[in-house]
């Protein structure tokens, strides 16, 4: 990283940000280039590890493409402001993010449904007691993405 002092490392303040954001980015080798797709998700920290939860038909390129290679690249972020800095005639965005690698696997059964519970659905509000159509989990393809590397970024909002 080349911004050294942007850099958070502690555990719990890069889960804070994972918690801020809404939308998960992969990236997905495919040849010359990659494929990058964006994806609801949900997420478990615990002693130290990552684990995002995201979920998709059991058909189509994302789905090919990672039973075929169960590696991805990923990215988050949360804009927080666009800053003018007028003394300074300087331009910023005020963000917070996160990025990093996790290998990939295919949840099924009664460990499917678990995480689909536990973690999908109990992340919002909203769906914390929906009643879903659970015959839908039969063609639906729940991937674990284990966190093997990653790292966190902030420019923050400064004080005016």
């Amino acid at each position: 990283m080349r911004r050294k002092d942007r850099e958070i490392k502690d555990f719990q303040e890069m889960v804070n940000i994972v918690d801020g954001c809404h939308t998960l980015r992969l990236g997905i080798a495919d040849g010359d280039f990659p494929y990058i797709v964006p994806v609801n998700f949900g997420y478990t920290a615990e002693d130290g590890e990552l684990i995002f939860y995201i979920h998709g038909a059991m058909a189509g390129r994302k789905y090919e493409m990672l039973k075929k290679h169960p590696y991805c690249s990923f990215e988050m972020d949360e804009a927080l402001e666009m800053d003018c800095i007028y003394e300074a005639k300087d331009v910023t965005m005020r963000y917070r993010s996160v990025m990093g690698k996790a290998e990939v696997s295919f949840l099924e059964g009664e460990e499917k449904k678990q995480a689909v519970d536990s973690v999908l659905m109990a992340r919002y509000e909203e769906t914390k007691n929906f009643e879903y159509n659970e015959k839908m989990l039969e063609r639906t393809a729940l991937m674990k993405l284990s966190v093997t590397e990653w790292s966190a970024k902030v420019n923050p909002v400064r004080e005016k």
